[in-house]
Formats: C-alpha cells, structure tokens, sequence
C-alpha cells in the first residue's frame, strides 16, 4: 500500500493503518531502533511506541514524507529509551561508540538553555553535509543517524571496514573544522 493511502487510514481513524505501517516499514524502522538499543525486546517496544506515536500525531500532522516521519519518530524514541537504560546500567554497543567518535565536534549537553544553540548548530551541520559528496554523506548519515556499525555500513558500499573508518574520521575532522570556522566548536 503507498504512502498517501496509509496516511488516509490514519486520518479516518482505521486501526489497519498501524498494520500497514508495520507491514511496509517494520524491517526498516526495527532496524533503526536496534542499532540504537542493541535489544530485541527494547527494540519492538520502541516499535510499538512508534506506531502509538503515529496515531496519536497524525491527523492532525500529515507527514509529506512517511518514512522519514516514522524513522525520525523511531530515533526519538529509541534514543530517549537509551538514555533511560543507560540510566539505569551502563552499556556499551554501536551506539556507545558512534556517539564517542562524534562528541569531538557535537556537545552532548542539552539543556532548555541550549535549545536555540543546538537548533542552529543542526542547522550547520545540514549546511554542511550537503556540501559533501553523496557517498560520504550517505556514510556519514548511517553512522551518526542511524547508528549502523562499520561493517554494515562497509557491506552496504562496498568499501572495507578500515576505508570507511578513515572516512569517517576524515569527515569529523572536516566537520570540526567547518564548526570552528563558523564560531559553534566547543572547548573539551
């Protein structure tokens, strides 16, 4: 079923709608949510939350693209379960690792105080990751948002493992670079 038709069934309010949801993006949104959580069980929860989320927003919202409505939903969520988890015992996993190899350019704190500063550092580094050629980027994009580990994300484009980590640590450098040109790194 496409996209505007599921929508459609949120809008009317028809409980196939989650079915649908889960049926076309379940694979997609499971495997966001598990590189994030590292856990079957916690996994499928945040599943389930992405989908309770999704009715309870749409309508009113009519999302213009659906997956990335649900992927961005699903990352919330999965990231706030994280956060919780790790509150309650400290873990590792890809997670763990890809936020220590990108907290060299990005705080980590978030504070009412820091909102206006981190919308506009997301903001730059929007700007620029469009600067970047479509395979870094796209590299980039798995790793930091996604959370894939190196070697999905090698098998993915075919590089080695040891490739895609120099482009990455290439890339974060960059990053660094661009920030401290545009007043926004931080001291650490």
């Amino acid at each position: 079923m496409d996209d505007e038709k599921i929508i459609g069934l949120y809008f009317e309010r028809d409980e196939s709608a989650i079915y649908e949801t889960a049926e076309k993006y379940g694979n997609y949104l499971y495997k966001i949510a598990f590189n994030i959580l590292s856990d079957n069980e916690d996994s499928e929860e945040s599943l389930n939350d992405t989908y309770m989320s999704a009715w309870n927003t749409i309508p009113p919202e009519k999302p213009k693209i659906f997956s990335a409505f649900l992927s961005r939903l699903t990352r919330n969520i999965s990231l706030n379960k994280r956060r919780n988890n790790i509150a309650k015992k400290r873990g590792g996993g890809e997670a763990e690792i890809a936020f220590e190899e990108i907290e060299e350019c990005v705080p980590s704190e978030s504070s009412p105080v820091h909102e206006a500063e981190t919308k506009e550092l997301a903001e730059m580094i929007s700007e620029y990751l469009k600067k970047l050629p479509k395979t870094e980027r796209q590299v980039f994009v798995c790793r930091y948002y996604y959370l894939d580990s190196l070697s999905d994300i090698s098998e993915r484009f075919g590089f080695s493992r040891s490739k895609i980590a120099s482009m990455l640590h290439r890339t974060r450098k960059k990053l660094l670079s661009h920030l401290e040109k545009e007043g926004a790194a931080y001291e650490r």
